[in-house]
């Protein structure tokens, strides 16, 4: 965790994710993703069809998320692709299909072992492509981060990058009453914040970022993908996001907590014209 939620508040009991979630704007951003989310659920078509909605949110998804690692590709062309390894931009792009695939499968796996998970994930996005003795595991002193997206953040040293996964992962497995929206919200910043991996971290913490918002029960369908919102917003956005968070200001926090909020809502609109096409018979 960052130095401010840390120490928000003392004591054994201390549950500084809850903390987060009362921080002037949170529970704004909170109570608007709840709506938007439930509007969705709500739509005529999700009683019907929502497995078509879910593996389309899926796709949806995986492109946002490689367009944040730097393969912008168009929709049509994920869709339609199916060697993704001439280069490194088709890499890019099948590892967010096959993290966005994969997260789907980690939800029990993520609440009894976090760092497993993260593991895991790394593993499904570099397997093949990272030297295979830094795949699935934290770097370690001397190794550097290959991610050009996320270069401009201050990198945090390995020992450092292992205290606080710790801790992030001892939080996450306490329990918490914070919002699922602050909870997701945290466990992508500090991974980007933290880049654990030599490769795909960004990658990876959209995909934990999609495990929590499913888990947790506010997308159970996973039809409200916060990947699409993050990519319509702008990789300046997200980097200036992302760096309000690194700060570990209370400011900082709010900022990037409100800027997921706002991803998850473009999210859900994404899923919500999709419902609307299928309704028409367009798709």
């Amino acid at each position: 965790m960052t130095s401010y939620s840390r120490g928000a508040t003392p004591g054994p009991s201390a549950d500084p994710l809850a903390v987060l979630g009362s921080l002037p704007g949170v529970p704004e951003s909170v109570d608007s993703v709840r709506q938007a989310v439930d509007r969705v659920y709500g739509h005529r078509v999700m009683r019907r069809r929502s497995n078509e909605i879910t593996s389309e949110a899926a796709l949806r998804g995986a492109r946002g998320s490689a367009a944040l690692s730097g393969a912008d590709w168009p929709l049509e062309e994920v869709r339609r692709r199916s060697d993704f390894s001439s280069d490194a931009e088709s890499r890019t792009v099948g590892a967010a299909l096959r993290l966005t695939a994969e997260a789907g499968q980690l939800l029990s796996v993520w609440r009894q072992s976090p760092l497993q998970t993260l593991a895991r994930l790394h593993l499904v996005a570099a397997g093949g492509i990272a030297p295979d003795e830094t795949v699935g595991r934290p770097r370690q002193a001397g190794e550097t981060v290959d991610e050009e997206s996320l270069a401009t953040l201050p990198l945090p040293e390995p020992a450092e990058v292992g205290a606080r996964l710790d801790g992030l992962a001892e939080l996450l497995l306490a329990g918490t009453d914070a919002p699922a929206l602050v909870v997701a919200a945290v466990v992508h910043g500090e991974l980007l914040a933290l880049r654990p991996f030599g490769t795909h971290n960004g990658l990876v913490a959209r995909a934990a970022e999609r495990i929590v918002l499913v888990g947790s029960g506010l997308d159970p369908k996973s039809v409200c993908p916060a990947e699409v919102g993050h990519a319509e917003l702008g990789r300046a956005e997200y980097l200036k996001a992302v760096e309000a968070y690194a700060s570990g200001t209370p400011e900082g926090m709010a900022f990037w907590i409100a800027h997921c909020a706002q991803a998850v809502g473009l999210g859900v609109r994404e899923s919500t014209a999709v419902c609307e096409a299928l309704q028409r018979g367009a798709a």
